[in-house]
C-alpha cells in the first residue's frame, strides 16, 4: 500500500527573490501568490484529497486556504514541514548576504553548512522524510497535500531520489508548483517534480 504526497510550495510574496525569510519572518502571499493559490484550489478539485497540511508560516497557510476550501477540509498545521531556520541570516537581503563568505559556502557545500544559530540541511530533511513515513504509516493509502518551502520539499526530494544534499541546486522548486512523492513500505519515489499549475 502506497500513501501519495503532494508537496506544494506556497505561492509569490513580495520579498522572494530579494530576502532571505525563512521561518523567523511571516510574510503574507501578494496578488500573484493569490492567484497560484486559485489555481492550485482549481488542480486539486478532483484529487479526492484526504488531508490538506500546511507549515505554520502565513504564506503556506494562506496557500492551503482556497485548496482545502475547495476539499472540505481542515488545514492541519504542522511545524515538521516548516521552513527552514536561517539563524542570523533571517530577513537580510540577498545582495547583503553574498559578501558573506559562510553563506557562499553554505551555497556550495550544504551537506557540512549551516546558518549561524539555523537549522542544517540534514535536519530539515529528518524532521520531513520522518512526517512523511509517520504519515504513510498511519494512513498508508491517503491522498495529502502538503504546503511547505522551497528546501523543505527540496530536502524530501533529495531523500527520495537517492541524491546528495550537495545536489540540492540540481533543480527547481518554484512558487506555487507541485512536486508528487510516493511512499511505500519498500521506499518512496518522486512521480512529478516542480509541477507548475498557474498561467
Amino acid at each position: 500500500m502506497s500513501a501519495t504526497f503532494f508537496l506544494v510550495r506556497h505561492g509569490a510574496h513580495a520579498l522572494l527573490g530579494k530576502v532571505l525569510v525563512g521561518c523567523k519572518v511571516d510574510v503574507c502571499l501578494d496578488e500573484r501568490g493569490v492567484e497560484q493559490a486559485q489555481a492550485l484550489a482549481e488542480r486539486f478539485a478532483g484529487e479526492r484529497l484526504v488531508a490538506v497540511q500546511s507549515s505554520p508560516r502565513k504564506r503556506a497557510v494562506q496557500t492551503a486556504r482556497p485548496i482545502a476550501d475547495r476539499a472540505r477540509l481542515q488545514i492541519g498545521i504542522e511545524s515538521a514541514v516548516d521552513e527552514i531556520d536561517c539563524g542570523e541570516w533571517s530577513g537580510r537581503s540577498f545582495d547583503d548576504l553574498r559578501a558573506d563568505p559562510v553563506w557562499q559556502q553554505w551555497n556550495s557545500v550544504r551537506s557540512s553548512t549551516r546558518p549561524p544559530g539555523g537549522e542544517s540541511m540534514r535536519e530539515v530533511q529528518q524532521r520531513v522524510v520522518g512526517h512523511l513515513e509517520r504519515a504513510h504509516a498511519h494512513k498508508p493509502e491517503a491522498r495529502t497535500l502538503i504546503v511547505s518551502h522551497g528546501d523543505a520539499i527540496r530536502a524530501a526530494v533529495l531523500h527520495y531520489m537517492g541524491l546528495p544534499i550537495d545536489a540540492y541546486a540540481d533543480f527547481e522548486i518554484d512558487p506555487g508548483t507541485v512536486t508528487t512523492v510516493v511512499v511505500a513500505e519498500s521506499g518512496g519515489k518522486v512521480v512529478a517534480l516542480n509541477e507548475a499549475v498557474a498561467p
